[in-house]
């Protein structure tokens, strides 16, 4: 019997997950299909009615995308240490009867950083702009990478700080408010985490914080040169990324998860990139 997957969310219609698991499928021979589910955003209980008439039905697995992300964790009867930091989780396991939530979302932005763009984070200058469930669901992931400074930058200071406390000791985490970056120079790598591109908006960062052999990274996808990216490139920085190979990676993760085989990924990041320019 083929065995399910699918991807949750509301809306849904925009999702590249089926394509992607399609291919990892093929790729790694896998006796899977994959679905899109848009789940009901009211009553407060119908995500978990739907995400349980899928595993009645014979489901194995999903990802989860916004708005779910928080409820996929608060149903869940495991976490990963990752999860439970972000509070939320991005990929559902369903075995011997439980829920098993995991968040995936930090480890493909890293290797995405670190393998496809080649630029191995140990040792450097990171600043990540804002403080939401993208960043609270990173933040493992970066420190394991061992950055020489990790920086998040946010309006809401307080946020960040007690983000950061929850973090353990020795970290290289500092929290700052946007108006500090000015003095702090320059960065690596800078991941912009915030939901300004997703508006046409730019966040309020100074162009101080682009070094032209770094990087800098948009984890939207698909909005071709953000007013972000744009800023970096006026920056002088050679080095700009959106968030596609993220994606791609972080399917790859909880793909493997699921199936017990890491699939290719580069082929799938090649057919789904859009341009910057």
């Amino acid at each position: 019997m083929t065995d399910q997957y699918a991807v949750i969310g509301n809306p849904i219609g925009h999702t590249k997950s089926p394509l992607i698991h399609g291919l990892f499928a093929q790729e790694t021979q896998q006796d899977m299909s994959y679905t899109a589910i848009e789940g009901p955003v009211e009553p407060q209980d119908a995500f978990a009615g739907t995400v349980r008439a899928f595993v009645a039905g014979g489901g194995k697995g999903m990802n989860v995308t916004a708005p779910f992300k928080l409820k996929a964790f608060a149903i869940a009867d495991e976490r990963s240490e990752r999860a439970a930091l972000a509070g939320a989780a991005n990929a559902l396991s369903f075995k011997d009867g439980r829920i098993v939530a995991e968040n995936f979302d930090g480890v493909g932005l890293v290797r995405d950083i670190e393998v496809n763009l080649s630029l191995p984070m140990a040792g450097k200058r990171v600043l990540v702009l804002g403080a939401g469930g993208a960043v609270r669901g990173a933040l493992l992931p970066f420190i394991a990478a061992r950055p020489g400074e990790l920086v998040i930058a946010n309006r809401d200071v307080s946020k960040v700080k007690a983000l950061v406390a929850q973090v353990a000791a020795g970290s290289p985490l500092v929290a700052c408010g946007y108006g500090e970056l000015e003095t702090m120079g320059r960065f690596d790598l800078v991941v912009n985490a915030t939901s300004a591109s997703l508006t046409g908006e730019l966040p309020p960062v100074p162009p101080s914080v682009f070094s032209p052999s770094g990087v800098a990274y948009e984890l939207a996808y698909g909005k071709r040169l953000t007013p972000f990216l744009r800023l970096a490139r006026n920056a002088g920085v050679a080095g700009v990324a959106d968030g596609v190979g993220m994606l791609v990676e972080q399917a790859a993760e909880a793909f493997a998860w699921w199936r017990g085989v890491r699939p290719q990924t580069h082929a799938v990041i090649d057919r789904l990139t859009v341009p910057l320019d």
